[in-house]
């Protein structure tokens, strides 16, 4: 398997483009091998997959965990997402600082959020099937979050007016969050 590889200016986010064998049968493609993504940097114990299906317009996030902090390799098997990573280490000199790509069916790509971040989505296309693996379980009590709108990182979503869980409307701004509680 060939992976090219972007990094960003926030240290540790990836952007994977995995090789893409195709013909006109359909394509093959090789999503996650350990050993290549530890070569990468890309490492973790890959714990746990989730799935998710939303319709257009949904954001899901801003999320993280406390205490059990969860890197996440995510990607779009239908349609297509804005993903964004928001770097809430703490003394990372790009605390607060956050990065979008945006990811569809078509190109396979992978996005690579390290533990110590936020992380959320909107649906842009009709519907969206959103895949991720996880390197730690989900532990609802560990379960935290910034408001997706959140002025001081005025994030650049794509469509104005999103679907939000009540959970998700109700998180607050990044100043807000406990600093000795974010200790990832």
């Amino acid at each position: 398997m060939t992976l090219a590889i972007k990094s960003f200016q926030i240290d540790g986010i990836k952007l994977v483009t995995p090789r893409v064998f195709s013909d006109d049968r359909g394509y093959f493609f090789e999503s996650f091998n350990q050993r290549q993504y530890n070569d990468l940097g890309i490492e973790g114990d890959w714990v746990q997959d989730n799935q998710s299906f939303s319709t257009k317009g949904t954001l899901r996030g801003l999320h993280y965990q406390v205490d059990q902090p969860q890197a996440k390799l995510v990607r779009v098997v239908e349609g297509r997402v804005l993903d964004v990573a928001v770097d809430i280490r703490p003394g990372s000199p790009t605390y607060g600082k956050w990065q979008s790509v945006e990811l569809d069916a078509q190109q396979h790509q992978l996005f690579y959020v390290p533990a110590g971040f936020a992380h959320g989505f909107q649906v842009l296309s009709e519907r969206a099937v959103f895949l991720y693996k996880c390197s730690n379980f989900y532990a609802p009590n560990c379960e935290r979050g910034i408001l997706w709108n959140d002025p001081a990182l005025a994030i650049d979503w794509p469509l104005k007016n999103p679907q939000l869980s009540p959970k998700d409307l109700a998180l607050p701004l990044l100043a807000q969050l406990d600093p000795d509680e974010v200790r990832c």
